[in-house]
């Protein structure tokens, strides 16, 4: 899966609250392991996965890709998978690869 490539860093939101609804957006997904990624991905083109890459992103380095995603999904990344994802379906699969694409800039 690829994360979106857009960046805008011209959003007029101060980081206090900026943070607080990057911690309310954690728990919601947490709350709704029915949300399946590939169907985030689909819908939206993108996913806990990319949340994390960005979480790591920002970071400047101080955590690493799978300490971002333990903080996103609220436990090893293996073990979520385990427990709440499927096998992506083909239609699935195209909707996200048709969602990603837009993501491009360029």
């Amino acid at each position: 899966m690829s994360c979106s490539e857009t960046t805008d860093t011209d959003i007029p939101i101060d980081d206090a609250t900026a943070a607080a609804a990057f911690r309310r957006l954690v728990a919601h997904l947490r709350h709704r392991t029915d949300a399946e990624n590939i169907d985030l991905m689909g819908l939206a083109g993108f996913c806990r996965n990319c949340l994390a890459d960005w979480t790591a992103e920002a970071s400047g380095g101080a955590l690493g890709r799978d300490a971002a995603r333990e903080a996103i999904y609220g436990m090893p990344y293996a073990e979520y998978k385990a427990k709440h994802q499927g096998t992506a379906t083909p239609e699935q699969i195209a909707r996200m690869e048709a969602s990603v694409a837009k993501n491009r800039v360029g």
